[in-house]
């Protein structure tokens, strides 16, 4: 495990040598960093560790990104997460796998009132219609180790909600 500073990622592209593979879920909130943070945040601290991944090795790299993701989005987070598959694309992996999950399950530290009432009633949704609207984290972190043990057809593979589920099980 390393701990880097994301503001001079460049400086620690010793951690990033000598990995098959690359995890990505970083990612914060608007909320929480303002609309240049977040966009710094999702976008090019992701792009930028892509790169140093691929140039330390990595010849997979899987990406959580979310649903609905598209670079031309007028909604900044779509947006965003569009924009950051495209430069994680162009880096050149050998291959890599994008998850779309859908609404997040999850316990947080902090306080989200509105996020916890989104996923209590999506949690009740999920009992008639599990793959639907939402997805357990647990869920999404097999379905992305899942895809490197086996790789998906052609050189991007995009997991939507349901595939995520049905992957995650394995």
């Amino acid at each position: 495990q390393a701990v880097v500073d994301f503001e001079r990622l460049s400086e620690h592209a010793g951690a990033f040598q000598g990995h098959d593979v690359g995890f990505c879920c970083l990612g914060t909130t608007r909320a929480k960093a303002g609309v240049d943070g977040f966009v710094r945040v999702d976008r090019d601290y992701v792009a930028q560790a892509a790169e140093l991944a691929r140039a330390g090795g990595c010849r997979h790299f899987v990406l959580q990104s979310s649903q609905g993701a598209n670079q031309h989005s007028k909604f900044l987070y779509l947006r965003v997460k569009g924009e950051v598959e495209n430069l994680v694309q162009a880096v050149g992996f050998d291959h890599c796998t994008i998850l779309w999950p859908a609404v997040l399950l999850c316990k947080r530290q902090e306080s989200r009132p509105m996020e916890w009432l989104v996923q209590k009633f999506l949690g009740v949704v999920a009992r008639v219609f599990p793959t639907a609207y939402s997805v357990p984290v647990e869920t999404v972190a097999r379905a992305m180790v899942a895809s490197v043990l086996r790789p998906g057809e052609g050189k991007v593979e995009v997991l939507e909600n349901a595939a995520i589920h049905e992957l995650g099980k394995a």
